[in-house]
């Protein structure tokens, strides 16, 4: 966990949600969408749907998309991680 955060948690999460919004044209071209779900201690959840949340480059597009997307504008994202419908919900929240 990164010591001394500077940024309320607010700004950040609304640094956060900016970002997935410019991001979330290109996945609904591909017929998918994206959904932030929260940011704690680093970790930035998300929910992707259609098209992306079985593709065979869910992997690429969350590590290499948008976790860097995330990662090269806000200094506190560590890693990002996608819930999905497999994932116990009591485990994140």
């Amino acid at each position: 966990m990164k010591e001394n955060i500077t940024k309320d948690n607010s700004q950040i999460i609304s640094k956060i949600k900016s970002i997935l919004n410019e991001l979330r044209p290109f996945l609904i071209n591909d017929g998918g969408d994206i959904e932030f779900i929260k940011f704690e201690d680093g970790i930035v959840y998300i929910k992707l749907f259609g098209a992306c949340a079985d593709c065979q480059m869910l992997d690429l597009t969350l590590k290499d998309g948008i976790e860097t997307a995330l990662k090269d504008e806000i200094p506190e994202v560590e890693s990002v991680i996608n819930v999905d419908t497999s994932m116990n919900y009591d485990d994140i929240f």
